[in-house]
């Protein structure tokens, strides 16, 4: 019988190419992960930010989402003015911002309380929790927007439902005796920034709990409807690019906190 020898260099060639299997597998291992997390970090780049909220659902993620959140940078009531010039500058034109109900673009310089001026509005009404104009839910930008000083009165701090009669200067929005409906543009932002309020404020900071519920006429309570209705809106009109640019630009030139229901609108249901 006759028994096969490798020769010197063969049995050299043939030791090479096993330790150049893992080698090559381990490499193109590495190259699958280095992919794998670019595209993770794509789909979702703020998933540092919400790193300890991944995986909760129900009131486990509301409590997580408000310690995110909870640490901000403060807005005087004074510095709104200046700081929606920028938040809510019309992309089209520099010199103007964009009116939260109306949809119209407007000159910046006319900030103020004249009948055709814009002045702030807040989407959560300020008797809502009795907090006023008081640095934290009064000045808070992510739920403060401009507004016709017109519209903004006819609103007042009615809660949001469907129905009612066109609104003058704002197209179609709605209002009747107790319910404001705004137009369909911003129907989700108006869900979204309701529920930031309602996970940012909880009755820490030494304000009220604000919490969302299903009716109308809630008067001074720490409360605003209609939550069925506001997680409708939130699904029909999902975040389009200008209402993500504005929670952009609060978390990186102002408060440095973000909407986590503009980078995750599926969070919506998952707490309510």
């Amino acid at each position: 019988m006759r028994i096969s020898r490798l020769t010197p260099w063969a049995a050299c060639l043939a030791a090479a190419a096993l330790f150049a299997v893992p080698a090559a597998a381990s490499a193109g291992q590495q190259r699958t992960t280095a992919t794998e997390d670019a595209t993770a970090a794509a789909a979702d780049p703020y998933a540092d930010y919400y790193a300890s909220a991944q995986g909760k659902t129900g009131p486990a993620l509301k409590t997580a989402l408000h310690n995110i959140i909870k640490t901000q940078s403060k807005v005087t009531y004074d510095g709104v003015w200046n700081a929606l010039k920028v938040t809510d500058q019309d992309p089209a034109n520099p010199n103007n911002v964009i009116l939260v109900y109306s949809g119209r673009s407007q000159s910046k310089s006319t900030n103020g309380g004249g009948v055709n001026d814009w002045n702030r509005e807040h989407v959560w009404a300020k008797s809502h929790g009795d907090f006023g104009t008081a640095t934290g839910p009064g000045t808070d930008l992510h739920h403060l927007r401009p507004e016709d000083v017109t519209v903004n009165s006819t609103r007042g701090n009615k809660d949001f439902d469907k129905g009612g009669s066109p609104v003058s200067e704002a197209p179609g929005s709605l209002t009747d005796a107790d319910s404001f409906e705004p137009r369909d543009a911003v129907k989700g932002d108006v869900a979204r920034m309701l529920l930031y309020m309602a996970v940012r404020y909880d009755g820490g900071d030494g304000f009220a709990d604000l919490e969302p519920n299903d009716k109308v006429n809630n008067g001074s309570a720490p409360a605003m409807g209609r939550i069925s209705l506001l997680k409708q809106w939130n699904q029909m009109d999902p975040p389009d690019a200008f209402e993500q640019r504005r929670n952009q630009v609060i978390f990186d030139q102002y408060q440095h906190n973000r909407n986590p229901f503009i980078d995750h609108p599926e969070w919506v249901n998952s707490i309510w």
